[in-house]
């Protein structure tokens, strides 16, 4: 691909990370119920333009693990997407999905050496939590997206994980 427009397209991918990054955690802080949905609207479409697009990235580049974990990024999203709508009760199923397969695209983007080593640890780290938070949903507790301590604060490790691919992106995998 020509280098120019591949450079587009990267600014394009770690502006919808940016975007997610902002809108994910300001919705997991709004009290208001149409707020946070609109957040977490917004959030989620852009974070999977911006994973459709690093799937397609690595996929060029030859490195499938990181690829298929930005693709099952994108489709655990697209759960957590589908039940915003239904309010922090009613969305206890998808979230439950979608953040399992958050757990599982962030390994698998977290084991290849393509990302800086502090990307990889606080991606492992974020999916070590997100695993915790799908497997007791999985598990028959009521678990809503805004419980604290978790899931509540595995969001951070999230968002310090898109910031580092963000990194990436913008610097051309040069290390942070």
């Amino acid at each position: 691909m020509n280098p120019a427009r591949q450079r587009r397209l990267d600014i394009v991918a770690a502006v919808g990370l940016g975007t997610g990054a902002v809108f994910g955690l300001a919705g997991s802080l709004v009290a208001h119920a149409s707020l946070r949905q609109a957040f977490w609207a917004i959030d989620g479409v852009a974070l999977i333009v911006a994973s459709a697009l690093l799937t397609m990235r690595f996929l060029r580049r030859g490195n499938d693990c990181v690829a298929a974990g930005f693709l099952v990024f994108a489709i655990g999203e697209s759960l957590l997407v589908s039940g915003t709508a239904a309010g922090l009760a009613g969305s206890v199923p998808s979230f439950g999905g979608g953040v399992a397969l958050w757990a599982a695209a962030l390994l698998l983007t977290s084991i290849p050496r393509e990302f800086a080593t502090w990307v990889r640890l606080v991606g492992a780290f974020a999916s070590l939590l997100f695993t915790i938070v799908a497997a007791r949903i999985f598990w028959g507790e009521p678990l809503l997206p805004t419980s604290s301590p978790l899931p509540f604060f595995a969001y951070p490790f999230l968002v310090l994980t898109l910031l580092g691919w963000m990194w990436d992106l913008i610097n051309g995998g040069r290390p942070c």
